[in-house]
């Protein structure tokens, strides 16, 4: 399937779940993405902020546990620019967030995030395939954040689906996955070369 096909499918899947499947799915991705990603090279962690009414695996609880039991890793928050890129900033406190036009929480300052310094980016996406490439919402500000990051920067996606076999439309710059979390599993993407 194309990733239109696939995003229609997903989106209707992931808004017909009730609050309370919602609350024990992100439980079971917050317990995996702590069990199985190793964090001790992880000096600065990239993550978006979930838009509560699009029910987006909620990065929330991922953040208190950092900023509580990994003090040395700094959070590194987006927020999309005019002309469609993505701009980085620590991440000080909800105080520092405003809501963006799309409902997205956005710092609206703060100290800006050099790229080269991420070492960890949770990616969001609708779902992804077995090869690790993923379905967001079309608008490619993840792939052309992820095109900047080091060569050794993880990109681990949450999704509340097991991957789909295969995403028939992958363009060349679609940047794949090291990993997807989801409620049932970790799983491994194999990169090329």
């Amino acid at each position: 399937m194309t990733k239109k096909e696939l995003r229609k499918i997903f989106l209707e899947k992931r808004k017909s779940l009730t609050e309370n499947e919602c609350a024990a799915l992100n439980l079971n991705i917050y317990s995996r993405f702590f069990a199985g990603v190793d964090l001790s090279f992880v000096n600065t962690l990239h993550t978006y902020l979930p838009i509560a009414g699009n029910k987006e695996p909620d990065t929330w609880m991922i953040i208190d546990r950092l900023r509580r039991e990994h003090s040395h890793a700094r959070i590194s928050v987006p927020r999309v620019t005019e002309n469609g890129q993505l701009e980085h900033f620590y991440f000080e406190g909800s105080h520092q967030l405003t809501s963006s036009s799309w409902g997205i929480p956005e710092p609206k300052q703060g100290v800006p995030t050099p790229v080269e310094k991420i070492d960890l980016v949770i990616v969001p996406l609708i779902v992804a395939d077995k090869q690790g490439h993923r379905v967001g919402y079309g608008k490619g500000f993840y792939d052309k954040f992820l095109s900047s990051v080091k060569s050794g920067c993880m990109k681990i996606g949450l999704s509340f689906f097991e991957p789909v076999e295969r995403i028939a439309d992958v363009a060349p710059y679609d940047i794949p996955l090291n990993a997807c979390i989801t409620p049932e599993n970790v799983i491994s993407f194999r990169q090329p070369g």
